[in-house]
Protein backbone atom coordinates (compact mmCIF):
# COMPACT_ATOMS: atom_id res chain seq x y z
CA UNK A 1 0.00 0.00 0.00
CA UNK A 2 1.03 3.51 -0.64
CA UNK A 3 2.30 5.20 2.21
CA UNK A 4 3.42 8.78 2.61
CA UNK A 5 5.43 8.94 5.86
CA UNK A 6 3.19 11.21 7.90
CA UNK A 7 0.33 8.98 7.13
CA UNK A 8 2.17 5.59 8.63
CA UNK A 9 0.54 3.86 12.06
CA UNK A 10 2.84 1.81 13.87
CA UNK A 11 1.28 1.37 17.74
CA UNK A 12 0.66 -2.00 18.16
CA UNK A 13 -2.22 -1.06 20.21
CA UNK A 14 -4.06 1.77 17.82
CA UNK A 15 -3.54 -0.93 14.89
CA UNK A 16 -5.47 -3.44 16.97
CA UNK A 17 -8.07 -1.29 18.18
CA UNK A 18 -9.31 -0.62 14.72
CA UNK A 19 -9.52 -4.41 14.07
CA UNK A 20 -11.56 -4.68 17.29
CA UNK A 21 -13.64 -1.70 16.60
CA UNK A 22 -14.22 -3.03 12.50
CA UNK A 23 -13.29 -6.88 12.77
CA UNK A 24 -15.21 -7.69 9.19
CA UNK A 25 -11.93 -8.18 7.24
CA UNK A 26 -11.26 -8.55 3.96
CA UNK A 27 -9.69 -11.57 3.69
CA UNK A 28 -7.43 -11.39 0.22
CA UNK A 29 -5.54 -13.98 -1.67
CA UNK A 30 -3.90 -15.16 -5.20
CA UNK A 31 -6.95 -17.38 -7.32
CA UNK A 32 -5.98 -18.70 -10.75
CA UNK A 33 -7.46 -15.35 -12.83
CA UNK A 34 -6.06 -12.84 -10.24
CA UNK A 35 -7.30 -12.23 -6.62
CA UNK A 36 -10.14 -13.49 -4.30
CA UNK A 37 -11.28 -11.85 -1.46
CA UNK A 38 -13.53 -13.16 1.31
CA UNK A 39 -15.40 -10.78 3.75
CA UNK A 40 -15.03 -12.43 7.00
CA UNK A 41 -15.76 -11.20 10.91
CA UNK A 42 -12.37 -11.92 12.42
CA UNK A 43 -11.54 -12.40 16.05
CA UNK A 44 -8.24 -10.65 17.33
CA UNK A 45 -6.36 -12.58 20.36
CA UNK A 46 -3.64 -10.74 21.35
CA UNK A 47 0.20 -11.40 20.96
CA UNK A 48 1.94 -13.84 21.82
CA UNK A 49 5.19 -15.92 21.86
CA UNK A 50 4.31 -17.18 18.38
CA UNK A 51 2.65 -14.07 17.22
CA UNK A 52 4.23 -11.12 18.47
CA UNK A 53 1.81 -8.59 16.57
CA UNK A 54 -1.40 -11.32 17.02
CA UNK A 55 -3.59 -13.53 15.92
CA UNK A 56 -6.46 -13.52 13.74
CA UNK A 57 -9.28 -16.38 14.10
CA UNK A 58 -12.36 -17.12 12.38
CA UNK A 59 -14.58 -19.78 10.95
CA UNK A 60 -15.71 -20.47 7.34
CA UNK A 61 -17.95 -22.44 5.29
CA UNK A 62 -16.47 -26.15 4.69
CA UNK A 63 -17.76 -25.18 1.13
CA UNK A 64 -15.82 -21.98 0.57
CA UNK A 65 -12.21 -23.14 -1.08
CA UNK A 66 -10.35 -21.20 1.42
CA UNK A 67 -9.93 -23.27 3.90
CA UNK A 68 -8.08 -26.01 1.19
CA UNK A 69 -5.25 -23.25 1.24
CA UNK A 70 -3.61 -24.26 4.82
CA UNK A 71 0.10 -22.15 4.71
CA UNK A 72 -0.77 -20.11 1.96
CA UNK A 73 0.07 -16.63 1.99
CA UNK A 74 -3.12 -13.92 3.17
CA UNK A 75 -3.87 -10.09 3.26
CA UNK A 76 -6.67 -9.31 5.49
CA UNK A 77 -7.60 -5.64 4.92
CA UNK A 78 -10.00 -3.97 8.18
CA UNK A 79 -11.19 -1.03 6.99
CA UNK A 80 -12.13 1.97 10.05
CA UNK A 81 -13.82 5.15 9.73
CA UNK A 82 -14.04 7.03 6.20
CA UNK A 83 -15.49 10.21 4.84
CA UNK A 84 -15.51 12.15 1.92
CA UNK A 85 -13.69 16.15 2.61
CA UNK A 86 -14.63 18.85 0.31
CA UNK A 87 -13.13 21.75 0.06
CA UNK A 88 -15.96 23.98 1.28
CA UNK A 89 -15.11 22.65 4.50
CA UNK A 90 -11.85 24.77 4.75
CA UNK A 91 -10.94 28.41 4.54
CA UNK A 92 -10.43 28.50 1.13
CA UNK A 93 -9.42 32.46 1.62
CA UNK A 94 -6.34 31.61 4.44
CA UNK A 95 -5.71 29.12 1.61
CA UNK A 96 -5.79 30.90 -1.56
CA UNK A 97 -8.10 28.15 -2.78
CA UNK A 98 -5.37 25.65 -3.17
CA UNK A 99 -7.21 22.77 -2.37
CA UNK A 100 -8.83 20.10 -3.68
CA UNK A 101 -11.29 17.12 -2.45
CA UNK A 102 -10.14 14.00 -0.88
CA UNK A 103 -10.82 10.97 1.33
CA UNK A 104 -9.49 10.63 4.87
CA UNK A 105 -9.86 6.45 6.41
CA UNK A 106 -7.98 4.70 8.51
CA UNK A 107 -6.87 0.92 7.45
CA UNK A 108 -5.10 -1.95 8.70
CA UNK A 109 -3.40 -4.80 6.45
CA UNK A 110 -2.25 -7.80 8.51
CA UNK A 111 -0.08 -9.90 6.38
CA UNK A 112 0.30 -13.69 7.37
CA UNK A 113 -0.14 -17.31 6.65
CA UNK A 114 -3.43 -19.40 6.85
CA UNK A 115 -3.44 -22.22 9.51
CA UNK A 116 -6.04 -24.72 8.92
CA UNK A 117 -7.94 -26.05 12.43
CA UNK A 118 -10.50 -29.04 11.89
CA UNK A 119 -11.13 -29.36 15.28
CA UNK A 120 -14.98 -29.28 17.28
CA UNK A 121 -14.00 -28.33 20.35
CA UNK A 122 -11.24 -24.98 18.94
CA UNK A 123 -14.62 -24.15 16.81
CA UNK A 124 -16.63 -24.07 19.87
CA UNK A 125 -14.70 -22.08 21.77
CA UNK A 126 -13.50 -19.52 19.29
CA UNK A 127 -17.83 -19.45 18.11
CA UNK A 128 -18.57 -18.57 21.75
CA UNK A 129 -15.92 -15.89 22.33
CA UNK A 130 -16.44 -14.14 19.15
CA UNK A 131 -20.26 -14.35 19.74
CA UNK A 132 -19.83 -13.18 23.32
CA UNK A 133 -17.64 -10.18 22.65
CA UNK A 134 -20.34 -8.79 19.75
CA UNK A 135 -23.44 -9.63 21.92
CA UNK A 136 -21.21 -7.81 25.08
CA UNK A 137 -20.08 -5.16 22.57
CA UNK A 138 -23.78 -4.16 21.49
CA UNK A 139 -25.31 -4.85 24.96
CA UNK A 140 -27.10 -8.39 24.19
CA UNK A 141 -26.50 -11.47 26.31
CA UNK A 142 -27.43 -14.25 24.08
CA UNK A 143 -25.09 -16.77 23.62
CA UNK A 144 -24.04 -19.91 21.36
CA UNK A 145 -25.07 -22.08 24.39
CA UNK A 146 -28.98 -21.02 23.70
CA UNK A 147 -29.77 -22.26 20.68
CA UNK A 148 -30.54 -25.85 20.55
CA UNK A 149 -27.40 -28.33 20.88
CA UNK A 150 -27.86 -30.57 17.45
CA UNK A 151 -28.53 -27.03 15.44
CA UNK A 152 -25.24 -26.01 16.68
CA UNK A 153 -23.49 -29.42 16.25
CA UNK A 154 -24.94 -29.10 12.65
CA UNK A 155 -23.47 -25.55 12.18
CA UNK A 156 -19.80 -26.75 13.96
CA UNK A 157 -19.70 -29.93 11.25
CA UNK A 158 -20.38 -27.57 8.31
CA UNK A 159 -17.57 -25.46 8.87
CA UNK A 160 -13.93 -24.84 9.69
CA UNK A 161 -11.73 -22.67 11.48
CA UNK A 162 -9.15 -20.36 10.33
CA UNK A 163 -6.09 -18.50 12.14
CA UNK A 164 -3.35 -16.14 10.80
CA UNK A 165 -0.36 -15.23 13.01
CA UNK A 166 0.42 -11.76 12.06
CA UNK A 167 3.72 -11.48 10.43
CA UNK A 168 3.24 -8.09 9.47
CA UNK A 169 1.11 -5.53 10.50
CA UNK A 170 0.63 -1.76 8.17
CA UNK A 171 -1.84 1.22 9.26
CA UNK A 172 -2.52 4.26 7.55
CA UNK A 173 -4.56 6.79 8.67
CA UNK A 174 -5.02 9.55 5.69
CA UNK A 175 -6.62 12.21 7.81
CA UNK A 176 -6.63 16.48 6.56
Amino acid sequence: MYMPAHTREERLDVLHSLIDAHPLGALVRPDGDGFTADHIPFELAPACADAPRGLLRAHVARANPLWRQDGAAMLAIFQGPSGYVSPALQDLQAIGGRTVPTWNYAVVHAHGRLRVIDDREWLLAHMRRATRHQEDRHGHAWSVDDAPRDFIDKLVRATVGIEIAIGRLEGKWKTN
